[in-house]
């Protein structure tokens, strides 16, 4: 059998959205390793959000940020961020409009003033859409177990900011104002947005996979994708063979 290059997404992929990795997924990966192939994990998670005990299965690296950031084998192949002048642009612009937020670094997540109190509604409702049923015990810190609170937002190091919605206008709004940015929504149930966010335009999955691959010498043909969500699907579009997971959205069943 030829070497083959997975990428696998992370919430509601390799793991649920309660973060619990099944130990099925673990030993499929470990032995899917052992077999020759590599495995990486292709992710909108920045990287202080991988824990350890997704590297303690065995990977060979990862994509995060949603194409941001390339990793392999502990080194850094490709990472493109936020400039300066543009996270501070958008950090004024979500304290003007009142907007909570977090900026997305791989040295950590750095929450907005409120984002800890007016965030817990928000995800409560997100994890309840992703199929979790007891959520009375959903909070900010224990969603993101690695956020730093109290930081300043301003960052050099910024891969994307995550911001709060307070309606579905203030994304429209936000990709208006920012349209030298790239604008995405994610959260609830059937792709209802929750959050909106902005990165750096003219990446997403596709696009770090094609840079990863060259950098390995590696082959399109031989690629597979697996994902559940909108997000994924430019990564089901480039690879050779795709699965889209049974809790995953319509558009990405049909992708």
């Amino acid at each position: 059998m030829m070497s083959k290059v997975i990428f696998l997404d992370v919430d509601g992929t390799l793991c649920n959205y309660e973060g619990v990795i099944p130990e099925s997924a673990k030993q499929a990966i470990k032995q899917a390793r052992k077999n020759g192939h590599k495995v990486y994990i292709c992710t909108g998670r920045s990287r202080a959000e991988v824990y350890q005990e997704i590297w303690d299965i065995g990977l060979d690296g990862m994509i995060g940020g949603n194409g941001s950031y390339v990793e392999d084998q502990s080194k850094s192949v490709y990472h493109k961020k936020l400039s300066e002048t543009e996270e501070r642009a958008v950090v004024d612009w979500l304290h003007e409009r009142g907007l909570e937020f977090f900026v997305e670094c791989n040295s950590g997540l750095y929450a907005s003033e409120r984002f800890e109190t007016v965030g817990e509604k928000t995800m409560k409702k997100y994890v309840s859409g992703k199929g979790q049923k007891d959520v009375s015990n959903v909070t900010v810190r224990t969603s993101f177990p690695e956020m730093i609170f109290g930081a300043s937002p301003y960052r050099n190091d910024a891969n994307k900011i995550s911001f709060i919605l307070g309606s579905y206008q203030d994304y429209l709004d936000a990709k208006e104002t920012f349209s030298d940015l790239k604008a995405g929504t994610w959260g609830g149930k059937d792709e209802e947005a929750l959050f909106g966010d902005l990165g750096v335009k003219g990446i997403d999955k596709a696009h770090a996979i094609d840079v990863l691959l060259e950098h390995l010498n590696a082959k399109k043909a031989d690629t597979i994708a697996f994902g559940d969500a909108k997000v994924d699907i430019p990564m089901f579009e480039y690879c050779e063979q795709s699965v889209c997971l049974g809790n995953g959205g319509d558009e990405a069943k049909k992708a």
